[in-house]
């Protein structure tokens, strides 16, 4: 079994790090710089840096903060959020991230999946899907998960990895925020799908709702963000209790 993620997630607006429920009612909840770096010192594989209002306001992501967080990390850095062109993903590259996250870009024009992955490798390239339960399965939603796109969850999945996608952060906009667990039934769906490493966002509030994602859920990184936010328990923690399970974490 290869070593499973714990990935931290900071999503920023107007410069900090916010945290809502289903996208709504979003809490400052501190600076992500510190933050970013905070996790780094616990033992965070990874750090996602999202932009989340960048889309909607119709700019560009952040790039200042970007480059701020970039050069004090030593892990891996992925950016999203604002990203809508070709141009857009080399000036995030060049600001100090490793990868970088698309969603609405992806679903508007999905030959910038192919372009990034032909020029700087797949594995810069993470297509994010927030997706939601529908009374006809799940659905994919774009705009900070505003809109929705008409696109079928598990088959948007299967295209971003045969276009060139390197991995795929699958969100719960259901799940997200209200720590009660990540959605197990599309993350597993999706797993199965594709051949391509699936990163799982929305609803963690355990070190057990982790554990069920990567075991029942079939992912290979666990995204999270209120359970570190607001010190219910630190990474460090969450890898011995993976430890104890049985479960390869570094």
């Amino acid at each position: 079994m290869l070593t499973k993620r714990i990935i931290p997630c900071l999503d920023v607006k107007s410069g900090r790090v916010v945290k809502g429920v289903k996208f709504q009612n979003l809490a400052d909840v501190g600076d992500p710089v510190e933050l970013a770096v905070r996790y780094e010192q616990e033992g965070a594989d990874e750090v996602v840096f999202l932009d989340i209002t960048a889309t909607i306001e119709e700019r560009r992501t952040i790039l200042d903060v970007a480059r701020r967080t970039a050069e004090r990390l030593f892990i891996p850095l992925t950016i999203g959020g604002g990203i809508r062109t070709y141009g857009d993903v080399k000036e995030t590259l060049r600001a100090g991230a490793d990868k970088v996250s698309m969603n609405t870009a992806a679903v508007d024009n999905p030959a910038l999946i192919t372009e990034t992955a032909r020029d700087f490798g797949s594995q810069c390239v993470v297509v994010a899907i927030d997706t939601r339960r529908e009374a006809r399965g799940h659905k994919v939603y774009t705009r900070a998960g505003s809109k929705p796109s008409g696109l079928d969850t598990i088959e948007w999945a299967k295209r971003v990895a045969d276009l060139g996608a390197g991995e795929i952060l699958l969100t719960s906009i259901d799940a997200d925020g209200t720590t009660d667990g990540y959605d197990l039934e599309v993350t597993s769906s999706v797993a199965d799908a594709v051949r391509i490493p699936v990163i799982a966002s929305g609803g963690c509030g355990s070190a057990a709702h982790i554990e069920e994602v990567l075991t029942r859920g079939r992912a290979d990184a666990a995204l999270a963000a209120s359970i570190f936010h607001y010190g219910t328990m630190t990474v460090g923690a969450v890898k011995d209790a993976l430890r104890r399970k049985g479960l390869p974490v570094r």
